[in-house]
């Protein structure tokens, strides 16, 4: 599985040092809300003329498939990958190509990670408030 930073190094590293880097151990749990925040951001994109609406809507249909096949079981996340923005952005690249590797235009890591973090937080309280 891709890793963010690996193309920086010319030896493998460690299997310490991946296992220290990894977050999907973690976050896999909040596959959904990474996807859905990424459809958000796919349909803005869209919808703004940042990259062309075809590119969009593939995107979204795409992850959208995406979804449904993990909360199947259809597809099964690799927890072999860095964490689970890496491999979302993995399974939709090697479906769509270039197309899916635009959907990280105008949108840092970090952006991507702080909201699938309130959103998570935010679906977890609502189950509190209404227990």
């Amino acid at each position: 599985m891709a890793q963010l930073w690996k193309g920086r190094f010319k030896k493998e590293l460690a299997k310490e040092t991946n296992d220290f880097n990894s977050s999907i151990g973690f976050d896999s749990r909040m596959f959904e809300e990474d996807i859905k925040g990424s459809i958000a951001h796919a349909t803005m994109l869209g919808a703004t003329g940042i990259i062309d609406k075809s590119e969009s809507e593939k995107i979204v249909n795409e992850l959208d498939k995406i979804l449904g096949e993990i909360k199947s079981g259809e597809l099964e996340i690799d927890m072999t990958a860095e964490d689970i923005h890496t491999f979302i952005e993995g399974e939709l690249t090697s479906r769509l190509g270039q197309t899916g590797k635009r959907l990280h235009t105008a949108r840092s890591r970090n952006d991507q990670v702080a909201l699938i973090f309130v959103l998570h937080y935010a679906r977890k309280l609502m189950k509190l408030q209404y227990c």
